[in-house]
């Protein structure tokens, strides 16, 4: 992994620069770590698309399939 290409490194010359850079935003959005709304701590996991477990209260609910909706 390289300062320029970060996550996407794994792809090497292949997909272009543009689709490359919009895969870095979404993964690295999904890898930083998600507050849950009911306890308001960071310890929300993905079950499955759509399905959020927080690990802290125990809370299972339906949210967005690759990060959890807000509001």
């Amino acid at each position: 992994m390289t300062k320029k290409v970060g996550l996407t490194g794994k792809f090497g010359p292949r997909y272009g620069t543009k689709t490359k850079k919009m895969v870095l935003e979404i993964e690295s959005k999904q890898k930083k770590e998600k507050v849950c709304p009911f306890c308001e701590r960071p310890a929300l996991k993905r079950l499955a698309a759509g399905i959020w477990y927080c690990k802290k209260c125990k809370m299972k609910f339906a949210g967005g399939a690759y990060f959890p909706k807000s509001g």
